[in-house]
Parts: structure tokens; sequence; C-alpha cells
């Protein structure tokens, strides 16, 4: 309309010259409007209650779903013994695997295993906690050299900053 040329506005018949179309009784058509309003809202507020409906159905849904997959996650066989974050998305992890301990390092690009300790080896390291009842069993850190001494003791401070 903005590129028509002049010609083609002045021979338009909906210009500014064409009367309005204006009901013969207007004091009629005011109380159809105002009588109107009642039923929209009415019908904003069911719409609202449907999507606030809608919402809380999804939200129990989403629940229902992410207790079916905790379920499905744990198992008998793997459990995670220790976790100890080292960064910004970067973390070592000592995972329970049946009898065996495989410390593994995890970053964004992967998780990579670092060793596999048999239950026996882990106990002697100190990785795992001795039972209360078992007292027979010598100190981490008796009858060993100074670097499994200082690995034991290390292996003890990690040990306590691990949120479980």
């Amino acid at each position: 309309m903005l590129l028509a040329p002049a010609w083609a506005l002045a021979a338009d018949p909906y210009g500014e010259d064409r009367p309005l179309d204006l009901p013969a009784d207007s004091a009629s058509s005011k109380a159809d409007t105002v009588g109107s309003g009642g039923g929209s809202l009415v019908r904003t507020f069911v719409g609202l209650a449907v999507v606030v409906a809608v919402i809380y159905g999804l939200t129990w849904v989403l629940k229902q779903m992410k207790a079916a997959k905790e379920d499905r996650a744990s198992g008998f066989g793997l459990s995670s013994e220790a976790t100890i974050p080292l960064g910004p998305g970067r973390s070592v992890h000592l995972i329970r695997a049946g009898r065996e301990l495989v410390l593994v390092g995890s970053a964004e690009q992967g998780v990579v295993p670092i060793r596999t300790y048999t239950e026996d080896e882990a106990a002697e390291l100190g990785l795992l906690r001795a039972p209360a009842d078992d007292e027979e069993r010598p100190s981490a850190g008796a009858g060993k050299p100074a670097a499994a001494a200082a690995l034991t003791t290390f292996v003890e401070k990690l040990r306590e900053r691990t949120v479980r």
C-alpha cells in the first residue's frame, strides 16, 4: 500500500469518504455488550483452572517417572562407597562392584577407570571402614612402609570430606 501509485489511492472505494455502518438503536447494542462480559469472565476462570490442573498433572507424572527411574537405577551389585569432587565437573569415585572396588575418575569427557582393588586390598589400604566387631585386624598404618602410611592418612582425610 505504501508503494501504490497516487491514482490507485484516489480510486479506493473504501477510503475516508465511506460512511460508518452504525446500528439504528444504539441503546440495545450497548446493553448487549455489557451483558456479555460475565460469560467471558467465566471462560477465563475455567481456562485458568484447566491450565493449573495440567501443570499439577505434569508435576505428578514427572515425580512418578523420577521415582521409577531411581528404583531401576539402584541395584544389588553396585554401590558408591565414596565420592570426592576435584573441581568443576571432575571427581573421583570409589565404586563397589560385588567383592571388588573400582576407583574411577569422571569428567565432562567421560569416565576413566583408575585402579581396581579386591576387598582385602581395599581393607589393607584403609579404603573401607572396618566393622566394629573386627578388633583383631591391625590398624591401617601399623607395620607398613611410610609411603603406605601416608597414603592411608591421605585416604582418611579424603574420606572425612566425602558427603554420604
